[in-house]
């Protein structure tokens, strides 16, 4: 029976790798695993530079708020993106008029993103700015502007209003925040763990979410192959429906383990290159931002069990892979064609995908109880649990309760759906086939 079952993954696996659609996927994975990887290397090449300043000129006629606004400037790209980001601005104080600036920007296409601001002022506000530019300007550069602006005019005002230099330093310093914890387990490098989760989680589950796609693409495809051909009723004179139902759902884990393990390479790679290439962070300060956010996630708690949270999602993961690879062999014995699989596998996809947005949207259900409930229910709980449980919103028995209910959903789909997928696999009409499937449940 080894033997035959051996000869069948090896057969089914072959069947998928070895074929020109899976090198052609492949390769278009990762291509564009290492293209996005590499984004700003290649929009450097095409002419574009992620890290090239915008060039703000400044006509200063009040001759006292460039200082001002090159202070606030920085202070307000601190506070939005964080201490470690870069400003991505070039300030000069030009001695041109406004109208030789406009010129330049319009004549000139290296400046064409250019900004061009004069400072005025009236009886009514100490400053008074006018903002010219070629184009209109993005959502980041206009919440940075106009905050560093509207600090520098309160700058102003505050100076103008006989305000010592010491007092105008103690209103701009910094609050000095002392943050109480009334939980004993609450910390404030955590407090915005949800925040990271929520930028990091997607990224890690999508994976484990097109994997689960293609397990379940790849088993209905060659049992209804099989079904198409004839080819079924050779295989099973010589191999039991059992040795056949086993090898579909080893030999789906196995492609899925392949595919996986190259996932993970083609991101290697892709970050090989970056390195080679000098990539630095993208616009903004996002490298720092990240970079800064690891630090935060690896030096907390969480970050500390990570030992024992990836080996619980792991063995998760896997006994879920085997449960969908399970109900897809079902399922794909129940049908004749291939159409009626995709609309059998139709609430299989639903499922994952709510499992899926569940998981991205965890931190928004802290503390509600139907959370904690659907990390249990199978299938889903391998991409919930382990989110919920970095988070902090289940515990260690939880995930393990998860993994004994996944066990338990295996055993019942092999025990009762091999009874299912022996009917099933040799029936070639639809006539009457839910009525044959509970009749074979029952003996």
């Amino acid at each position: 029976m080894r033997s035959k079952l051996n000869y069948l993954i090896g057969v089914s696996l072959k069947r998928k790798i070895k074929t020109k659609w899976f090198m052609a996927a492949n390769i278009l994975l990762a291509v564009a695993i290492i293209a996005v990887i590499n984004i700003d290397s290649i929009i450097n090449f095409f002419g574009g530079d992620f890290n090239e300043k915008t060039n703000v000129y400044i006509v200063d006629k009040t001759d006292y708020s460039y200082s001002l606004f090159e202070q606030q400037l920085i202070a307000a790209n601190k506070a939005l993106y964080g201490e470690a980001s870069e400003l991505y601005y070039e300030l000069t104080k030009s001695d041109k008029s406004v109208d030789e600036l406009k010129e330049m920007i319009k004549t000139n296409d290296e400046e064409s993103d250019s900004i061009i601001l004069e400072f005025t002022s009236s009886l009514t506000s100490p400053l008074e700015v006018t903002m010219i530019t070629k184009d209109y300007l993005d959502y980041m550069d206009t919440g940075v502007l106009n905050t560093a602006l509207n600090n520098t005019k309160v700058s102003l005002a505050l100076m103008n209003s006989s305000i010592s230099a010491e007092e105008l330093e103690q209103i701009y310093s910094e609050v000095p925040i002392n943050r109480i914890y009334l939980s004993d387990n609450k910390n404030s490098e955590e407090e915005n763990m949800s925040m990271i989760m929520t930028t990091v989680f997607p990224i890690l589950i999508l994976p484990i979410f097109m994997l689960t796609i293609f397990l379940v693409q790849m088993v209905g495809a060659e049992v209804n192959d099989e079904k198409t051909t004839r080819g079924m009723e050779i295989i099973i004179s010589n191999v039991s429906p059992k040795t056949h139902f086993f090898s579909k759902i080893i030999a789906a884990n196995l492609f899925v383990l392949i595919q996986g393990v190259l996932l993970v390479l083609f991101a290697a790679i892709g970050l090989w290159i970056r390195k080679m290439l000098g990539g630095s962070s993208i616009t903004g300060g996002i490298g720092a931002e990240v970079t800064g956010m690891l630090d935060v996630f690896m030096s907390s708690n969480i970050g500390k069990s990570l030992v024992y949270i990836v080996p619980l999602a792991i063995i998760l993961i896997v006994f879920t892979f085997i449960a969908y690879g399970a109900l897809a062999a079902i399922l794909a014995s129940m049908t004749t064609n291939t159409e009626d699989f995709q609309q059998l596998q139709t609430p299989i996809m639903i499922i994952s995908l709510v499992g899926y947005y569940l998981s991205i949207m965890a931190g928004v259900f802290e503390g509600a109880t139907f959370i904690k409930v659907l990390s249990y229910v199978p299938f889903i709980s391998a991409i919930l649990s382990p989110s919920l449980l970095v988070l902090g919103q289940i515990g260690v028995v939880d995930v393990i309760i998860s993994i004994v209910l996944i066990i338990l959903t295996n055993y019942i789909l092999i025990k009762y759906g091999l009874r299912i997928y022996k009917v099933g696999i040799l029936n070639y009409s639809s006539k009457d086939l839910w009525k044959k499937m509970f009749k074979a449940l029952k003996n």
